[in-house]
């Protein structure tokens, strides 16, 4: 009952706290994607190239998200943005683009080889073919990998409080340092949440992106 109280009481601020933790997400999401989904179409031309790039990916995301933020420190120190948004996104955005780039790169490898001997013999173009075939496609695959990655970077912006990004990690950090558990439980039911809704609501774009001929589900 503890905990509720404290969430009734402190509305405004878990409010404003979730909306840095939105904006912390959604900046590093949307540079993921910019990123990330064009690494996944270029490898799609060199199985080698592939290979390093998922390899050099999934080793970044055995790096500790407390120790990435901490190397970030230093080297960003030197343009005085060694704490605080900057490195939180940066470290974000690493971490945003193993799920992306290999569902992109799943996704368009997996495109039905016929489809695209027939857009060849339409006379389309590799960007035609890729913008009019194998992207609309793909794009439910791709889709599920920003979901994945919206989640994970839901989860690791909680731990950027802790070089002064603020969101909805800076109850849990307060919950730990006080022995609060108030705290601690409302911050970890607010990301909880939080991670929940975006994922269902990237779900509902998926299946409103999706073309009709390829949905499975209703």
């Amino acid at each position: 009952m503890g905990t509720f109280q404290f969430i009734g009481e402190n509305l405004p601020l878990i409010w404003t706290r979730t909306l840095e933790h939105i904006w912390l997400v959604g900046i590093s999401i949307v540079i993921a994607i910019c990123t990330g989904v064009p690494i996944g179409i270029l490898i799609t031309r060199s199985r080698a190239l592939a290979d390093r790039v998922l390899y050099v990916a999934a080793a970044v995301m055995t790096i500790p998200s407390i120790a990435l933020f901490g190397l970030l420190i230093p080297v960003l120190s030197k343009i005085g943005q060694g704490i605080g948004f900057l490195p939180a996104v940066i470290a974000l955005v690493i971490y945003a683009q193993l799920p992306i780039i290999r569902n992109t790169y799943t996704a368009i490898m997996n495109v039905d080889p016929s489809l695209r001997e027939a857009a060849v013999g339409m006379g389309m173009t590799f960007l035609q073919r890729l913008r009019h075939v194998e992207l609309p496609i793909a794009l439910p695959v791709i889709i599920n990998g920003v979901r994945n990655a919206v989640v994970l970077n839901i989860a690791v912006a909680a731990i950027a409080t802790y070089i002064g990004a603020g969101g909805l990690g800076t109850f849990i950090s307060r919950g730990i340092s006080q022995t609060d558990p108030r705290q601690l439980l409302t911050g970890a039911i607010a990301v909880s949440v939080l991670a929940i809704v975006a994922d269902f609501s990237l779900l509902a774009l998926r299946r409103y992106l999706t073309s009709p001929g390829l949905r499975t589900n209703p």
